[in-house]
């Protein structure tokens, strides 16, 4: 069974370690079909003046907030209706696409086109995962709507799935796909 061993400066917090051996147990699994149970993964801490690199000794650099907790609280912000906070999780580059396909860039461009399909619709969500890549991570959650139409009768258990884009600790796009018309529609 595998064995991964790294070292880290010390001061990285016990949920980034544990998050980090977690993320990289199941990379290995799915990678050489490895099984959790039998996967270890070693975090060796090493003092900051036994650390040095350029000739000079280095200090651990802060950890960047998990992407999925970034793309919960965008969301919670949302459903809140806190454009300000929602708008603070997003890149200056942001964009977003929804069914039809129509492609938006702003929080603002988004509350006026939803205007006419619902007067209010909040999320359940069943799951959010995360995808490493070089430079980004995506996360997908996925789950069911429910709110109010725009004559007033409620709808609920339409699914939908989101996927965004997070770099450098900011959201840089986000794709939606849901059955909202379709059920509309019936």
């Amino acid at each position: 069974m595998p064995v991964v061993k790294m070292t880290l400066i010390k001061g990285y917090s016990a949920d980034v370690r544990r998050r980090m051996s977690q993320n990289i147990t199941d990379l290995i699994v799915q990678m050489i079909g490895a099984v959790p149970e039998g996967t270890t993964v070693m975090i060796d801490e090493v003092d900051q003046a036994s650390y040095m690199r350029g000739r000079e000794n280095k200090n651990p650099i802060p950890p960047a907030p998990a992407a999925s907790e970034i793309v919960k609280s965008y969301l919670d912000a949302m459903e809140a209706r806190d454009l300000t906070k929602a708008a603070s999780f997003l890149s200056d580059g942001f964009w977003m696409e929804f069914p039809g396909p129509v492609r938006m860039r702003t929080l603002q461009e988004l509350i006026d086109w939803s205007k006419p399909r619902y007067q209010k619709i909040a999320k359940t969500y069943f799951d959010f995962s995360e995808a490493y890549r070089e430079q980004d991570t995506l996360v997908t959650c996925h789950g069911v709507l429910h709110g109010i139409w725009p004559d007033g009768a409620p709808f609920q258990d339409i699914r939908f799935i989101d996927q965004f884009t997070v770099a450098a600790g900011k959201i840089t796009s986000q794709m939606v796909w849901n059955d909202l018309a379709e059920t509309k529609n019936r």
